[in-house]
């Protein structure tokens, strides 16, 4: 059993950045990988990034360039830098572990204003 939480998101204007963080616990040493997905309210979740145990690192398509994902693994934790926000990344953010299955967090809200 693999638990993550999500933390930082917030309110941010066009332009701007923030950071969400995604700690893990439990069974980790059974973490493949860990990565971000987000939804808004109607749609479906879209996927955003993952960063493999091996180190390895892939971006979605509709935010490669602004996004990234950096890891500590000695806090368990990952993190989603987003730049230069824009207010169509206004959603409900997910952190998600796969291990045995995929684990998800709970979400955490970003609202970028116009």
């Amino acid at each position: 059993q693999v638990t993550v939480m999500e933390s930082g998101g917030g309110l941010v204007q066009a332009g701007g950045s923030l950071r969400l963080s995604c700690a893990a616990s439990g069974n980790i040493v059974s973490i493949k990988a860990m990565g971000w997905a987000r939804q808004v309210p109607g749609n479906e979740r879209e996927w955003v990034g993952v960063k493999t145990s091996g180190g390895t690192t892939n971006i979605a398509g509709s935010v490669k360039g602004r996004f990234t994902i950096f890891r500590d693994n000695a806090e368990n934790t990952i993190y989603l830098h987003m730049n230069s926000l824009k207010p169509e990344d206004t959603a409900v953010y997910y952190c998600y572990a796969d291990g045995s299955e995929r684990y998800w967090g709970q979400g955490t809200q970003v609202t970028v204003s116009s």
